[in-house]
């Protein structure tokens, strides 16, 4: 026992101080994927995975993910799929252009089509989300993909829902295990996402174009708006992680067999600030001839769940206070957008402004509510 107690804290040691140092952790996954997300006695079972998840959300706000178990095949095949759509010609790649998709918010968008803080992106991409076919679903953000033409489409159709189908599985399970983190051992916050909002994204960083500026970034600084966000990057990295402790910036190297984990702005809403929603940014293709690829998968709670605070009240939070630029305004659905002036103490120390000056721990409202505030 005392062997077990020394190699535990011996780990746990060099997790901080992996922490401290400025890098993102590798969590292996593999013990978790052989249990029952729906076992009462779930968190009894993954105390190691979720002390790990819980020191890297508060301390950093991404970790990496090993041992995930989607195959090798399937991620290969996706790659190739996307490789041979952004190889296309632009007009050919604009049949499926998002205007056609309505307020489903679905299909190709060109370089510079996206804007972050004001700048265009160097990123052009195609958005995919739950296949709802045949269904009278009306609600925005809901309803059917657009697929390439040609014998693409079909073979593009298969990888990309099996991928997102991998990836609401391990949504689900990660989701599990942060509950219990948290100390919340019932369904109260994973019932949410029995039938999750999806959000699927193939982005091609091509290189750096000089018509864009010298400030352009392939993304620039900016937080994810949900709850979790799985990353597959390729090779050539370009990710990078803004440690608000010092206000530097770390690459997220590229680590074969991972998936990068983010947390979002409406994680950190739940957890009242506890879990951080970490800015990061992607950098310029510079002084090379490669393409960039970036397949993010956003998973959150149902679009008509309330959104709810699961670390109660008067709970110490060990992170500094958001120093906000401006105040909260209320939608037509009763929301609020999540700006609330703060004010730092009379020294100012620990403070720290958020990039777009809002604090999510304000939010309120239905998460689809939420959503459309986001993406409008």
């Amino acid at each position: 026992k005392r062997k077990m107690m020394l190699k535990t804290a011996f780990l746990l040691l060099c997790l901080q101080s992996s922490l401290v140092a400025g890098r993102i952790p590798v969590i292996d996954v593999s013990s978790l994927r052989t249990l029952d997300i729906n076992d009462e006695n779930f968190c009894s079972h993954v105390h190691e995975a979720a002390k790990n998840i819980f020191d890297a959300s508060v301390n950093v706000g991404f970790f990496y993910v090993a041992n995930h178990g989607v195959s090798s095949e399937l991620l290969q095949k996706i790659d190739d799929l996307s490789k041979h759509f952004f190889a296309l010609p632009v007009e050919e790649k604009k049949k499926i252009d998002m205007i056609y998709g309505g307020k489903a918010w679905r299909g190709y968008f060109a370089v510079g089509d996206e804007v972050t803080s004001g700048i265009p992106d160097q990123k052009e991409g195609i958005y995919f989300g739950t296949e709802l076919v045949g269904t009278e679903d009306n609600r925005p953000l809901h309803g059917i993909n657009q697929w390439p033409a040609g014998e693409l489409g079909p073979q593009m159709r298969e990888a990309v829902l099996s991928y997102m189908h991998e990836m609401k599985t391990l949504g689900q399970l990660l989701m599990r295990t942060i509950s219990c983190s948290l100390n919340v051992t019932d369904q109260s916050v994973t019932a949410q996402f029995n039938h999750p909002t999806e959000l699927f994204r193939i982005f091609n960083y091509p290189p750096h174009d000089e018509k864009f500026g010298a400030k352009a970034l392939g993304v620039g600084e900016h937080t994810d708006y949900g709850y979790l966000t799985l990353l597959k990057q390729d090779s050539l990295g370009g990710l990078q992680v803004k440690d608000t402790r010092t206000n530097t910036w770390m690459d997220a190297e590229p680590i074969p067999g991972t998936f990068v984990v983010n947390l979002g702005d409406a994680l950190e809403h739940a957890t009242r600030g506890l879990f951080q929603a970490t800015p990061h940014r992607v950098q310029q293709r510079l002084h090379t001839t490669a393409h960039r690829l970036s397949m993010p998968y956003f998973f959150d709670p149902c679009f008509d769940c309330q959104m709810q605070h699961v670390v109660p009240e008067g709970v110490v939070i060990p992170r500094s206070p958001i120093i906000s630029t401006s105040t909260a305004t209320v939608d037509a659905q009763g929301g609020t957008d999540g700006a609330a002036a703060v004010e730092p103490d009379a020294a100012g120390v620990g403070m720290y402004t958020r990039w777009d000056g809002s604090d999510p721990t304000m939010f309120t409202g239905t998460y689809g509510s939420y959503l459309l505030r986001k993406v409008s």
